[in-house]
């Protein structure tokens, strides 16, 4: 067993997984990057042939996910840090987002997530060591027109994620869900879902917003590689951060966030708080 750290990271065929293997097998470190496609494998080791292996992985195909484990297994008897990586953008109005549609963004940014969590804890249980990344996104904090499922996919991680941090926290386990903005990547472009509107009820809100959402695409003011560097430095850090929001929108849109959360709880107090039992009722009840 090799007593550098073992990264496994899903989604490296491009954008912040790419990057990442790079910046990780340039500290010296090893990666076990995940691509859907066989073809892919090549010239992702090409990368850094000494540094980074190449495993042909589908977060929705469990026999692929097996198999990435039995290599884990023989190979490397341990797993350091996981990044949840793997994961895309359904961009539409809520209302005209299909069944199936919705199904499998779920299956991949969430379901796909846990499969992957699942598959690493056994080996940091062991280790009593680990740290899991999981890539959410702004989206996760925070609702917007036209993206509402991929909101939902990535409210669910931000959660998952929570509750995963205090399961294992006493194991020597650490989870943080990093939240990026917009950053150059294709997230936007290629990699996106479009459910293009019809109804024109939608077209100041979730129109409007898929179509700014499109018009940056390639023009996003964050910095892919500054991205990943952050995310390294991350995983050295003793007490690492729950969350961890990446680029000066995210921080921006996060401050607004809280304000409003904070306003609004607030102003709605009266009509919310008091719908426990009074003392009184209770001592009739527990009679």
């Amino acid at each position: 067993m090799t007593d550098k750290r073992i990264w496994l990271i899903t989604g490296c065929s491009t954008g912040f997984g790419r990057e990442l293997a790079k910046v990780v097998a340039e500290n010296d470190e090893l990666v076990i990057g995940t691509v859907r496609k066989h073809q892919q494998i090549e010239e992702l080791e090409a990368l850094n042939n000494d540094k980074i292996l190449g495993v042909a992985l589908d977060v929705q195909d469990q026999q692929s996910i097996d198999k990435a484990g039995d290599i884990i297994g023989e190979k490397f008897g341990k797993i350091d840090v996981l990044v949840n990586n793997a994961g895309y953008g359904t961009i539409g109005p809520i209302e005209e987002t299909s069944d199936e549609e919705i199904v499998r963004q779920f299956d991949v940014n969430v379901y796909g997530a846990i499969r992957m969590i699942k598959l690493v804890l056994p080996f940091m249980r062991k280790q009593r060591s680990g740290h899991i990344l999981n890539i959410t996104s702004i989206a996760g904090l925070n609702g917007f027109p036209g993206v509402g499922i991929y909101n939902g996919s990535k409210f669910a991680l931000e959660g998952i994620g929570e509750a995963l941090a205090a399961e294992v926290n006493h194991l020597g386990i650490k989870v943080t869900n990093v939240e990026p903005g917009p950053f150059r990547t294709d997230w936007a472009g290629r990699s996106a879902t479009y459910n293009e509107s019809k109804i024109d009820d939608y077209k100041e809100t979730a129109t409007k917003n898929m179509e700014s959402i499109r018009s940056v695409s390639g023009n996003q003011v964050g910095d892919p590689l500054k991205a990943v560097k952050a995310m390294f430095e991350l995983t050295k850090l003793e007490n690492p951060p729950m969350h961890l929001p990446l680029g000066g929108p995210a921080y921006k849109r996060v401050g607004i966030r809280l304000a409003e959360f904070k306003e609004e709880v607030e102003k709605f107090e009266y009509l919310g708080k008091p719908t426990d039992y009074t003392e009184d009722e209770l001592k009739e009840l527990d009679k």
